[in-house]
């Protein structure tokens, strides 16, 4: 083994050991607290989110694997500062397509609605086209099929947060303008920037 292999190895196992060392620490400051936001478990989830993202890193540069943790923020300004127990959370997801083939759009477009067809009261414009589309399939079930509806997949997240409880339709005029960044418990990310270089791009950065 190289003496390079050897180091990278011995960085993994030291960035483990900090981890343990950052959970004792938290829990040993969670255990002495009586007061909610008290510092020390603060600067202790701190240290242990911290720790937690070191380790990750280091296991999937040497070992191409990653652990089961979502460390929600990175603990500092900025980071999470909903409650621990929140009563209702909110799921927001964006897909990005690219539109590939604008021709296959149309064409499964106007299999469901037969008014998209050449002549018809749309004239199968590609707007059109999305919209009856997405009217008609679930969106997991386009992603899922992106291909076939002539769309080529980008980017995608998944954002989870603490959410007040909301009356029905209370939100639905402005959908999209609760998403407050220090509510979020953990949010996932798919990109091809992450097959090139895992560490190209940090969504708490």
């Amino acid at each position: 083994m190289s003496d390079a292999a050897q180091l990278t190895i011995n960085e993994v196992r030291a960035a483990a050991e900090a981890v343990k060392a950052a959970i004792d620490r938290h829990l040993e400051a969670v255990a002495g607290t009586t007061e909610e936001g008290d510092p020390a478990v603060v600067a202790a989830y701190e240290d242990l989110a911290a720790a937690a993202i070191t380790y990750d890193q280091l296991l999937y540069e040497v070992y191409d694997e990653v652990t089961p943790f979502e460390v929600p923020g990175d603990g500092g300004e900025g980071g999470y500062q909903g409650p621990e127990q929140p009563e209702a959370i909110s799921v927001l997801i964006r897909r990005d397509y690219l539109v590939a083939d604008p021709k296959r759009l149309r064409v499964q477009a106007e299999r469901v609605d037969a008014s998209l067809t050449p002549g018809g009261g749309t004239g199968g414009a590609v707007n059109a086209a999305i919209g009856v589309l997405f009217g008609e399939y679930e969106p997991d079930e386009i992603a899922a099929r992106c291909e076939e509806f002539g769309l080529e997949e980008g980017d995608s997240t998944v954002w989870v947060s603490a959410v007040e409880p909301s009356e029905p339709g209370e939100w639905l005029p402005e959908p999209f303008d609760a998403a407050d960044p220090q509510m979020l418990i953990c949010r996932f990310d798919i990109s091809e920037v992450y097959d090139e270089d895992p560490d190209a791009f940090d969504p708490e950065a």
